[in-house]
């Protein structure tokens, strides 16, 4: 089945308030040129838009493969004490599909639709102890924040129950303190962003085209993904061999809140007042930003037995690891913009998480809610425009046309020894293409515009 949607969106930018002045110019922290490896929490992740600035950016660019070392310092350079930041998004949207995409194996009817919602606002400040010693913390407001609601359930066939966290929720992504080291080593505690794939580390609106977070990602894999542990990074080499890292021992997933609809997604922990640490997970990043305005990464996770994080995990005689591994890259210079990412991972034992404690969650729909796959798979790309200056001419609005592509399917692949399931469900692989334009107006504002289609399954329509 083919889905459509057309969207518009509003993001009203990152604001910037330091204790040394209200506003100043920020570097893109994935672009490298000084720029921070692990970005703190209060730094927004774009410039003001204008023709100064754009030269002002250029000039960055330029000196960003040269062979200055990397300062550690640069990302609390701008403040002396204390700084806060923020970002809003406003999304509308038409679609031409129902709520409830796996009432089949190819998606739901045509139904015309409307909405309108503020995704996200977040509130995000630094305080400087000492020139060395930082705290970080950001908070999300998510879907206008926690309450009671009314909210219909697709799987109950449009059920209505009474909600408390009013479909949205308020979370602490981030509440870290930083030791400032040396520029190959340093050290933070607490919780953090988890760097996995594209839109983890970079998941600001600014760092994607589209009105909404590319989909795959965040399908099948937590996102913003946050956990709390201790992370070490730095930056290693000179010009063209110019890396930077980030290694992080962090709580793990927890594997009875896998499905099969968002495979490991809902894994991330934080539903209970401690989360546990019987199985800590692993994670590495490593990103080359030896050339100017390229960024090209890779990251792993592993877990050696997600099934040790849940809350009961005696209910599990066998392991569950779980590994991730993403391929990411970035380019960006005054006339284009590219981004592209490959994402795969695995369960180990899935049959038996399927055949365990999700048997019970299995809907008397065609789609088999409880068969947890063992490989999941995501990549896309996306490309964009900057027309003003391919014109030339400053004065013009600054308009970036885009388009962008996208798979993704969270049953990639099943293991089906030991149990009941025949067949791999169609329901969940997805194709997508996405058409859209970006305005950028200056002072961190950013009107989009774009139209999705989506193939679900595969039969072409």
């Amino acid at each position: 089945m083919t889905t459509k949607r057309i969207a518009f969106s509003l993001l009203l930018g990152a604001f910037f308030v330091s204790s040394t002045s209200a506003q100043c110019p920020i570097k893109d922290s994935i672009m490298g040129g000084g720029n921070p490896v692990m970005p703190s929490a209060a730094q927004p992740r774009f410039p003001t838009i204008g023709a100064d600035d754009k030269v002002q950016l250029n000039e960055e660019q330029t000196n960003a493969g040269d062979d200055k070392e990397s300062g550690h310092e640069d990302e609390y350079e701008s403040f002396n004490h204390f700084r806060l930041g923020g970002s809003a998004e406003m999304v509308s949207a038409i679609k031409n599909y129902g709520i409830d995409r796996f009432s089949s194996s190819f998606g739901k009817p045509k139904e015309r639709r409307a909405t309108i919602a503020i995704p996200r606002f977040f509130l995000s400040l630094d305080y400087k102890f000492s020139p060395k010693w930082i705290l970080g913390a950001e908070v999300e407001f998510e879907n206008g924040g926690v309450g009671v609601s009314l909210d219909s359930d697709p799987t109950e066939h449009g059920k209505h129950e009474t909600e408390v966290e009013k479909s949205g929720e308020v979370a602490l992504e981030q509440f870290h303190l930083t030791r400032l080291i040396h520029p190959a080593f340093n050290v933070r505690v607490g919780h953090m962003i988890v760097p996995i794939g594209l839109i983890n580390p970079h998941h600001e609106p600014v760092d994607f085209f589209g009105t909404v977070r590319p989909e795959g990602e965040s399908t099948i894999i937590p996102c913003t993904w946050h956990e709390t542990g201790l992370a070490f990074w730095g930056s290693l080499g000179r010009g063209l061999a110019r890396f930077n890292y980030q290694t992080l021992l962090i709580s793990g997933l927890d594997a009875s809140r896998f499905n099969s609809k968002n495979w490991i997604r809902n894994g991330q922990q934080g539903r209970f007042e401690e989360d546990r640490l019987q199985c800590p997970a692993i994670v590495a990043r490593v990103d080359w930003v030896g050339l100017s305005g390229l960024r090209a990464g890779a990251s792993f996770y592993h877990c050696g037995d997600a099934g040790m994080n849940g809350d009961q995990p005696s209910a599990y005689k066998n392991k569950f690891p779980v590994n991730i591994f993403s391929i990411d890259a970035q380019y960006e210079s005054p006339y284009v913009i590219a981004r592209g990412n490959v994402l795969s991972g695995t369960v180990g034992n899935a049959h038996l998480l399927s055949q365990g404690s999700h048997e019970a969650q299995a809907s008397a729909s065609d789609f088999d809610q409880s068969s947890v796959a063992r490989r999941a798979l995501n990549y896309g790309g996306e490309v964009g425009l900057n027309l003003r200056n391919l014109v030339g001419n400053p004065q013009l609005p600054e308009l970036i046309p885009f388009v962008r592509y996208e798979y993704y399917n969270a049953q990639q692949e099943v293991d089906k020894k030991g149990t009941r399931f025949s067949e791999m469900s169609t329901g969940m692989k997805t194709s997508m293409w996405v058409f859209g334009l970006n305005y950028r107006i200056g002072n961190g504002i950013v009107f989009k515009a774009d139209y999705t289609t989506r193939r679900i399954g595969d039969e072409k329509n």
